[in-house]
């Protein structure tokens, strides 16, 4: 399996990142887990622009899923159009949500170019992947996923507070993709973000190989974050996301 972070920034593109956006690729077929803000361009740095098999969107903010509305015009007007329907496994209401987002009411919905597909917690095989959703500290309706092939397995927050369903998603993953929003300080708003200290806690209670650090928001000190997250007994390496940065699980 290959794990390919397009983007990592928080909350909105940052100067060196688009929002939230990874990559999974294993035998040709290439499944994508949220699509936020700014990640269409980056995208096709990796794979031609109409080579995504299937999506996963975590929540419907729109650092997580903006940029599916570009990649409805992209496959609905591309020069082959009409392109082969996308799946795309989100949060209910997600259709008419990224409808509304689009903005153009006197044309087809984005039913167009996708098949869109109601998540819940549970196991269901996407391609050559087995993935695990499970419903997240967020305060919207929101999933994390744990995403297996070939005996290696993947990890990837979304957005959460503190979360034993996390916990139970990444239990002994080769890589945990976990957000770290905020930085430790007092009265920290409960169920929204995470810490480094508190990524680091959950991949310890998971067992995991390796823990990246991401959702990094551009206002934050980075080396911070990765600083704070070595208080959280994880033992295993640690590293901040990167735009670009590839991890092969073999």
């Amino acid at each position: 399996m290959k794990v390919t972070i397009v983007g990592c920034s928080g909350s909105f593109p940052g100067p060196d990142s688009p929002a939230s956006c990874y990559l999974l690729e294993a035998e040709g077929f290439r499944l994508l887990l949220d699509f936020g803000s700014g990640a269409l361009g980056a995208l096709q740095r990796h794979i031609d622009l109409y080579d995504v098999d299937a999506i996963c969107l975590t929540h419907l903010h729109a650092d997580h899923c903006l940029d599916l509305c570009g990649y409805h015009v992209a496959r609905t007007y591309g020069p082959a159009a009409p392109y082969p329907k996308v799946p795309v496994y989100a949060p209910r209401d997600a259709s008419r949500r990224l409808a509304a987002a689009y903005g153009m009411p006197e044309e087809p919905g984005l039913e167009t170019a996708f098949d869109f597909v109601a998540l819940a917690p549970g196991s269901f095989e996407i391609g050559p992947f087995t993935v695990t959703a499970g419903r997240v500290n967020h305060p919207v309706e929101t999933y994390g996923f744990r995403a297996a092939h070939g005996g290696r397995s993947v990890a990837y927050s979304g957005d959460t507070g503190e979360s034993e369903e996390l916990v139970r998603l990444a239990d002994g993953t080769d890589l945990l993709l976990c957000e770290a929003s905020f930085l430790e300080g007092p009265d920290l708003p409960r169920g929204l973000h995470l810490t480094g200290r508190q990524a680091a806690e959950h991949a310890a209670k998971a067992g995991v190989g390796r823990l990246v650090l991401t959702h990094l928001v551009p206002w934050h000190d980075r080396l911070r974050v990765l600083d704070e997250a070595t208080a959280g007994g994880f033992d295993g390496p640690i590293e901040l996301a990167r735009s670009g940065a590839v991890y092969e699980l073999a």
